[in-house]
């Protein structure tokens, strides 16, 4: 695997813990949306992130990291961002890409910072009309946390076919939206699974539980990718 350097554009804060990172390739990374790449921090030492956009004209890259304190593993890519103006990346890597053969129900579910994996795909999907309901539900811990919620709600105004479900563990007292677990969610609001297909990202802990109550609710395992 060819490894890129990249200069370190734009580093601006998404959330007090989340940055979104834009990189700038010496040479263009061939990726697809759904793909990640790693930082080389050296050479036994390579750190995965998720692509959160898809294959752009200008080659730009952009990450969304989350570094809460004492998460030494990202927050040592973010100063060496800071420091170096430069880091060298690996990728695209991974086969949780997204399945375009023939148009089919889509449902993209993200935990925390794992949107940036959907919205790689959610992008791809919308450069150009939908011919197929795609529904994008998002759990964060608190509104406050979900900060494209503005851009999502635009999107599916802009996209008939595109369903934005935010859903947060502890609302405010205003909140008029889904509350709870985002993936409980998604078991209610569809009974059966059978002609969809599921893209996941959030803790491991989740995407195991996705799996197992999914697939229980009609997902055939070949249309679960994440």
């Amino acid at each position: 695997m060819q490894i890129i350097q990249c200069k370190v554009e734009k580093i601006e804060p998404l959330t007090d813990t989340i940055k979104r990172i834009v990189l700038i390739p010496d040479t263009p990374l061939n990726f697809i949306a759904g793909q990640y790449l790693q930082i080389v921090m050296g050479e036994d030492d390579k750190r995965p992130f998720s692509i959160a956009n898809a294959p752009r004209a200008d080659g730009s890259i952009e990450l969304h990291i989350g570094a809460e304190p004492g998460n030494q593993y990202a927050g040592h890519v973010l100063e060496k961002m800071l420091k170096d103006k430069v880091v060298d990346v690996e990728g695209g890597l991974g086969e949780a890409i997204l399945k375009q053969s023939e148009p089919q129900a889509t449902i993209l579910l993200a935990g925390g910072t794992g949107f940036s994996y959907t919205l790689s795909i959610l992008q791809q999907l919308l450069s150009k009309p939908l011919e197929a309901p795609v529904f994008l539900y998002w759990g964060t811990r608190t509104i406050n946390d979900m900060y494209a919620f503005d851009e999502l709600s635009t999107l599916a105004k802009q996209h008939p076919l595109f369903t934005f479900i935010p859903v947060v563990e502890i609302p405010e007292k205003n909140w008029a939206g889904k509350t709870g677990w985002v993936h409980q969610v998604v078991l209610e609001d569809f009974k059966d699974l059978a002609t969809y297909q599921v893209y996941v990202a959030g803790r491991f802990e989740m995407a195991k539980v996705v799996r197992d109550d999914f697939i229980k609710q009609g997902l055939p395992i070949t249309s679960l990718f994440g």
